[in-house]
């Protein structure tokens, strides 16, 4: 993944339940994931099907 092991995801969520609280880290989880997921998909909407795609474009527009 990112090289990250172990000791280093427990270590991260032990200082994300001390910053946030056992409350509202369920939320703040949901959340970065939600933002992702929005991240990953407005990512892959502006890449082009194939090579000749914005060819396709180019001759559509004029």
């Amino acid at each position: 993944m990112f090289g990250i092991g172990v000791p280093e995801l427990i270590l991260i969520l032990i200082i994300g339940l001390v910053v946030f609280g056992p409350g509202k880290l369920p939320g703040v989880g949901k959340a970065l994931g939600q933002s992702i997921k929005e991240f990953k998909q407005a990512n892959s909407d502006d890449k082009p099907v194939d090579a000749n795609e914005p060819k396709k474009l180019d001759a559509e527009k004029k």
